[in-house]
């Protein structure tokens, strides 16, 4: 029987197919997710999703979030989440010097802090991305 994988982030469902399983990186650690695991309500880092079907692997970079297993359904909500090999390692590289740029000068102006925070998950979300391309090339 296999697991049902869903990947929502605020913008949009990113992900929802059956799989075999799944590997996902929690605060605690990295943990691997089989048909018939035990309910689980974990925190999840910035890092990488590998996710097995039908013996094809596929990765995703995924930012902060959280997961949910119950039953033999794996619920993903994220910040971000990208399959790598959409990952354009120069515009990440962009996004991320004019995040910090930005980030920069908000901390010197005083900004609001949401935004603040705004551009800090861009910081961290290509960083995590760049990381998970990397190792793939």
């Amino acid at each position: 029987m296999p697991l049902q994988l869903e990947i929502v982030t605020p913008d949009a469902k990113v992900y929802d197919e059956s799989v075999d399983s799944v590997t996902l990186p929690t605060v605690q650690g990295e943990i691997g997710i089989l048909p018939g695991h035990i309910p689980l309500l974990a925190s999840l880092q910035p890092g990488e999703i590998q996710l097995t079907s039908g013996g094809t692997t596929e990765n995703l970079a995924i930012d902060k979030g959280f997961v949910q297993i119950l039953g033999d359904k794996v619920s993903v909500l994220t910040e971000g989440a990208i399959n790598v090999e959409q990952i354009d390692l120069s515009a990440i590289k962009d996004a991320r010097l004019r995040a910090e740029k930005a980030l920069t000068e908000a901390e010197k102006m005083g900004m609001d802090p949401a935004e603040v925070e705004r551009l800090e998950a861009i910081v961290r979300f290509s960083i995590a991305q760049r990381l998970v391309k990397q190792r793939r090339l």
